[in-house]
């Protein structure tokens, strides 16, 4: 049944990083003006382009999760099919 989810979780993931790039800019907005300075940057410091790195992924890693687990409840309310991982049950994990 997880076939099923495919299409939405397609849809979701380019929706997610749409949403991820723009939290991004919002969050870099805040701290600075410029636009986020990348690697190759010709004048900037060391600091400013690993900062930016590192909200970059922790911006994209918190939407991402965020769209990808709104994406499967609202899969499932619609459904009744969780297409997500299963718990395993407490009879697999006391073996």
């Amino acid at each position: 049944m997880k076939i099923l989810y495919k299409p939405f979780g397609l849809i979701a993931g380019i929706i997610g990083a749409r949403l991820a790039r723009k939290a991004f800019n919002v969050v870099w907005g805040t701290i600075d003006r410029q636009a986020p300075p990348r690697a190759g940057t010709e004048h900037t410091t060391l600091p400013k382009v690993v900062s930016a790195a590192v909200i970059e992924a922790a911006t994209t890693a918190a939407t991402r999760a965020t769209v990808d687990r709104a994406s499967l409840k609202w899969f499932h309310f619609v459904t009744g099919i969780w297409a997500g991982e299963k718990e395993p049950s407490s009879a697999a994990t006391e073996k």
